[in-house]
């Protein structure tokens, strides 16, 4: 049985997040053990190998500071996660990087371990630089890439990703290209209705439905769909704004209209069941983000079977080429959805040649077995060598 010790995040729910737990669940259900190693003070203030005991056990490292974007580790973290290593014993150290000053230190310890290191690296980007948002998070790449070169394999998302940190100095040889994977078993086309759609139907109208499914901060840009929505002459369609973020408050009270209630604020959705059933019944799935990674939202959407529309920030426009959505320019946003939503609002053919086409994508690259497969042959080739 490998032995693989997953560093990675368990909260505040983000894209990590999902990618940790999503990953570790499918390994474990290949027989791989799977030792999870995240930040989340311990109730224990004092390190014990008693944190073993149990099977297939978690190691919680302390921090100052946890958010979606970064982790701040308390100074006694980097300490802890050298001796979890040690006792641990682990065949490979997996790490999905937190962007935390431990990120940098990884290589060192497991050096020192002789454990190989593979890292999958994932923050947003815009690669063209069109925004004061992309051109911050390219500062990020060009921090993490001295780092990124001392890990045995690099896991990035797309190729555009790959080709950005090439550019930074990385061996070509380093970088693999495994993108995100979604269940294609749980988010699949809507065959019948449930109780749980009619519950849903209930609670927002047999209105048509286009969706906003995310975190709502200000890289993803929804201001600008927002305002696309207004101005666009629509009849019994709503938008649903699923997810929550600091943002929230300030575009509720900026575009909520008690006369004209066209936007419905849902909140965020921990139920799976429900998230699906809300992505099953909507006609449009909407992401105008300034930056990205590879969205899982936009995956999901796809593996439904519902029309997407997306920027072409990070790797989205090449999940979405060929036909398998509509990609936008992150320039002028807002004008180029006011001239696509009355088209999807007046061709709901159109909508649904697209949701097959973005389900038909799915199939082919972006399953999660598929990204298993792969990752599998990454650890493959890191204990041959």
């Amino acid at each position: 049985m490998i032995h693989i010790a997953w560093l990675g995040k368990k909260s505040p729910f983000c894209g990590n997040v999902s990618y940790g737990n999503t990953t570790t669940k499918k390994l474990k259900g290949r027989g791989y053990k799977v030792s999870f190693i995240h930040f989340d003070n311990p109730t224990n203030k004092d390190f014990s190998p008693s944190h073993f005991l149990g099977n297939n056990p978690e190691v919680s490292l302390p921090y100052l500071i946890k958010s979606q974007v970064y982790t701040i580790p308390s100074p006694r973290a980097e300490r802890d996660l050298r001796e979890s290593l040690a006792l641990l014993k682990p065949d490979i150290v997996h790490a999905s990087l937190t962007l935390s000053p431990l990120d940098f230190r990884l290589p060192e310890i497991c050096k020192e371990l002789n454990v190989p290191l593979v890292a999958t690296f994932h923050p947003a980007f815009d690669s063209k630089l069109r925004n004061l948002t992309a051109s911050t998070q390219q500062v990020t790449y060009q921090l993490y890439a001295p780092a990124l070169a001392n890990y045995g394999k690099v896991i990035v998302f797309s190729s555009s990703q790959k080709q950005l940190l090439q550019k930074l100095g990385i061996d070509e040889n380093k970088l693999v290209i495994i993108p995100n994977g979604v269940d294609q078993n749980i988010w699949k086309p809507l065959a019948s209705f449930s109780n749980k759609h009619n519950l849903i139907k209930k609670k927002i109208g047999q209105a048509r439905v286009f969706l906003y499914m995310g975190r709502i901060v200000s890289e993803k840009n929804i201001e600008t769909l927002l305002k696309a929505w207004k101005q666009v002459k629509k009849t019994n369609c709503k938008l649903l704004i699923v997810g929550d973020g600091p943002m929230k408050p300030i575009l509720e009270n900026n575009f909520s209209d008690p006369k004209n209630n066209d936007i419905i604020w849902w909140g965020e959705e921990v139920d799976l069941e429900t998230r699906v059933a809300i992505m099953q019944i909507s006609e449009v799935f909407f992401l105008p983000s300034l930056i990205e990674g590879l969205s899982l939202s936009l995956l999901e959407a796809m593996s439904t079977g519902i029309a997407c529309v997306a920027t072409d920030a990070g790797a989205d426009g090449e999940v979405l080429e060929n036909g398998a959505g509509i990609t936008i320019s992150t320039e002028n946003v807002s004008m180029q959805l006011k001239s696509i939503i009355p088209i999807l609002l007046d061709q709901p053919s159109l909508t649904k040649i697209l949701g097959k086409k973005a389900r038909q994508r799915i199939l082919e690259k972006y399953t999660i077995d598929n990204n298993i497969d792969q990752i599998e042959k990454v650890y493959k080739d890191l204990k041959d060598l």
